[in-house]
């Protein structure tokens, strides 16, 4: 509390700044460990394995064993098109998988504003606390003592120290997220694009056989 009101009022935004900015993260933390358990390599192998059989039904079956995570998901609804032709199913997929993603960014731009805000508040505090020093200044006038600017110039300091290290963690684990998601789309557009092309070829092989 000593350092709370050290600090001035500047100090209450980016204190619930830091702890909205946690909230988030835990919550993405929880969400990402919850839908990207699966391997998606042996995952999409036994899809594969399923559809080169004929086994369409085996496939989405699988699907439906690991619905909560979004490869699984997307392959669901590649696999329930199985009669369009190829450019569809991937049009199908390709769709999804945009869904998917936006739910993997879901709160990454309140967290990036946090991470940009968080110093700014940080500045705002020490332009505050330097002309609550400069006005004790004035008013002391030849009689100014160390005392006297201390408390503007701790506003001043708590301000800019907290905004900052609340920013840069923040900031760090954002570009973290960032580049989790990128990975992980990334994976799904190659799965999806081999689903695709396992089935078209099966489509091709039993067109041969008739």
């Amino acid at each position: 509390m000593n350092f709370i009101l050290k600090a001035g009022p500047v100090i209450i935004p980016i204190l619930l700044g830091s702890i909205i900015g946690l909230a988030i993260i835990l919550e993405r933390i929880w969400f990402f460990s919850r839908t990207t358990k699966t391997n998606p390599r042996s995952f999409s192998e036994r899809i594969f394995y399923s559809v080169r059989r004929g086994d369409l039904q085996g496939a989405i079956s699988s699907c439906n064993e690991y619905i909560k995570y979004p490869l699984a998901i997307i392959f669901k609804t590649g696999l329930e098109r199985w009669a369009l032709s190829s450019q569809e199913i991937e049009k199908a997929m390709e769709r999804e998988g945009n869904n998917q993603a936006l739910e993997l960014e879901k709160f990454m731009g309140a967290l990036a504003t946090i991470a940009a805000i968080e110093p700014l508040l940080g500045f705002l505090g020490t332009i505050t606390g330097l002309i609550k020093a400069f006005m004790s200044w004035e008013q002391a006038g030849a009689n100014i003592t160390v005392s006297a600017l201390a408390s503007g110039i701790y506003e001043a300091m708590i301000t800019t120290a907290t905004g900052l290290a609340v920013a840069i963690p923040l900031f760090i684990v954002y570009n973290y997220f960032v580049a989790r998601i990128s990975v992980l789309t990334q994976g799904w557009t190659d799965y999806s694009l081999r689903l695709s092309e396992v089935i078209a070829g099966v489509k091709k092989e039993n067109s041969s056989q008739k």
